[in-house]
């Protein structure tokens, strides 16, 4: 089985957990023998990237488009980082425009490789993924990692967007969801067959450290609550803020961090700010590897306050190191877990109290983390990888 796949991103040039999992997910098909051509976008102005680090698999093969669309990207931040002169040089004048073109290069790519079937990731890659489709005839999977309506949170939805997605997922012949959530998110908004839809989750690598899963608290006083993702509407990053001002009204003994970056960061500084927690607070940048995994591990709880989350891998990645969780009902990850606490992330006194009660009953946070832990093991890999075979098959077999 040949896999022509359209991604956006892989670590370590990522911004976010649509890159891991589109890794993972690569590697996981390698290994069992699933050919992976993986397209991904680059601008001619970029120092050349070795992923062949990433993959010393025969199996694997990256191919590279020149263009400057990334994940996460809007239309203004297209404009504001492309200058005018090399949009009417090289690339589309719009970031619609430039999605398009896109997918034109993308066919020629599809017109020159072999292969059985097209993996397009979210909705940039749509246009590509049905671009190679109509040039070669074969079989669309498009894989849904987040909607418009969760991106904005329900508010101010690009109808631009949200058209591409629904044309998308029209066209293809099945649709990949990392969740139940955000299954029922695709038939409810945009109208899509059920039968249609299989639902995909994400998993966790498995450390290659015995002690993966032991928590290495640091040196300090204050318990320590953590966020982790990007600062932006869809992660609800203010919520996280009022709760933590709900919390040291009560208990000043506790430091908040909050690492990730996004278009909220600097709002995010001054809320704190003005809500006179600042001493209590943190703000880590983006982390990745080592350093991510350090923070998760001296971490007394982890808080994911999502707006509306497909899935919640960082949740997952935080009770791999040990540490219980906190996430919103509106969290895909959340249906499929039991040992986690959940409240709705407007719910700030809810979560307050929350954060309270593990932080001042070792035994609840100890408890949560050892059953979460365990209870990860249902999220792997190879598992998703298996699924998606069983559709390529099906796809390729009628």
């Amino acid at each position: 089985m040949r896999v022509l796949m359209f991604g956006w991103e892989l670590p370590p040039y990522n911004s976010g957990g649509l890159g891991v999992a589109c890794y993972h997910l690569a590697k996981a098909l390698c290994k069992k023998n699933t050919e992976v051509i993986f397209v991904l976008p680059r601008r001619v102005d970029m120092p050349p990237q070795d992923f062949s680090i990433l993959f010393a698999d025969a199996n694997m093969r990256i191919r590279t488009i020149n263009s400057p669309l990334v994940p996460y990207i809007t239309s203004s931040l297209y404009l504001s980082f492309m200058s005018a002169e090399a949009r009417a040089r090289l690339y589309g004048n719009t970031l619609f425009e430039e999605v398009l073109r896109y997918g034109r290069q993308a066919k020629k790519i599809a017109e020159t490789e072999t292969f059985d079937v097209i993996h397009a990731h979210d909705w940039l890659s749509f246009p590509a993924g049905v671009a190679a489709k109509s040039s070669s005839g074969k079989p669309l999977v498009v894989h849904v990692h987040a909607t418009e309506f969760d991106r904005t949170g329900g508010q101010g939805v690009n109808p631009l967007v949200y058209e591409i997605e629904k044309w998308g997922m029209e066209r293809a012949d099945k649709v990949i969801a990392v969740s139940n959530f955000t299954k029922n998110m695709i038939i409810e908004k945009y109208g899509i067959a059920p039968e249609k839809i299989e639902v995909v989750y994400n998993a966790v690598e498995r450390p290659d450290d015995p002690h993966g899963g032991v928590r290495s608290p640091v040196s300090r006083h204050k318990s320590l609550v953590l966020f982790v993702g990007r600062i932006t509407l869809q992660k609800g990053p203010d919520y996280f803020v009022e709760a933590a001002a709900k919390v040291l009204a009560r208990d000043r003994d506790v430091l908040f961090v909050m690492a990730g970056d996004g278009d909220m960061y600097h709002e995010m500084i001054r809320k704190a700010a003005a809500m006179g927690i600042s001493d209590n607070f943190l703000f880590a940048g983006f982390l990745r590897g080592s350093e991510l995994t350090a923070l998760y591990r001296s971490a007394d709880l982890y808080v994911m306050p999502s707006v509306s989350e497909p899935f919640g891998l960082t949740a997952i990645e935080s009770l791999q190191c040990g540490t219980p969780i906190l996430i919103s009902k509106q969290t895909g990850a959340g249906e499929s877990l039991t040992h986690c606490l959940k409240v709705d992330f407007w719910d700030t006194d809810e979560m307050a109290a929350k954060i309270l009660a593990v932080l001042s009953y070792k035994e609840l946070g100890q408890c949560l983390s050892e059953f979460g832990r365990r209870e990860i093991g249902k999220f792997s890999w190879d598992r998703s990888a298996d699924q998606c075979i069983t559709i390529y098959q099906q796809l390729t077999t009628t």
